[in-house]
């Protein structure tokens, strides 16, 4: 399949091609949106050099995904925006099910900081070097990972204290 891109786009993939030959996994498209999976110990390289060389100055989320594969179970994706381009351009990393970890991207974008929080809390993805990783919504103590595919929709029962009321109740 050949790709669809904005001259932004094509400038992009070319120059991480260029630059990161051997960190580039995968370069696709769906439903117009362009994906770039890239090297995991490779993130933050590519992070500096996609926002100082190629203006992705704009984090605008983090997110986790479960694949519930045996190989490269989990994804991390980051939707960048260029904003003098008005581009954006999704990045991705995958990890291991054993002990998922990513470097953190806080130093090349400080809003990467809950977004990260939240995929840590999520999936148990670990974020090396992040300042402050630290689960964001389940209490500290509690040990699972909610949006994990294992997870069972209707909880563990006795691993976290509900309340005895419902709100429409007294």
């Amino acid at each position: 399949m050949s790709l669809e891109l904005s001259e932004h786009l094509q400038s992009t993939v070319d120059s991480l091609s260029e630059n990161f030959s051997d960190k580039l996994v995968d370069v696709y498209q769906s439903s117009g949106d362009t994906f770039i999976v890239v090297d995991t110990d490779s993130i933050l390289e590519i992070s500096k050099h996609l926002k100082e060389k190629l203006d992705y100055v704009y984090l605008s989320d983090v997110f986790g995904i479960d694949r519930y594969t045996s190989e490269d179970r989990f994804e991390v994706v980051y939707n960048l925006i260029s904003l003098k381009h008005q581009q954006r351009v999704f990045v991705k990393v995958r990890c291991e099910e054993e002990n998922p970890e990513v470097d953190s991207v806080i130093p090349v974008w400080k809003a990467a900081n809950w977004f990260e929080r939240e995929v840590y809390d999520m999936f148990g993805v670990y974020f090396r070097n992040h300042p402050d990783l630290r689960r964001i919504f389940m209490p500290e103590d509690f040990d699972y990972f909610p949006l994990r595919k294992e997870f069972p929709l209707l909880g563990i029962p006795g691993s976290i204290e509900l309340p005895s009321t419902t709100p429409d109740s007294d």
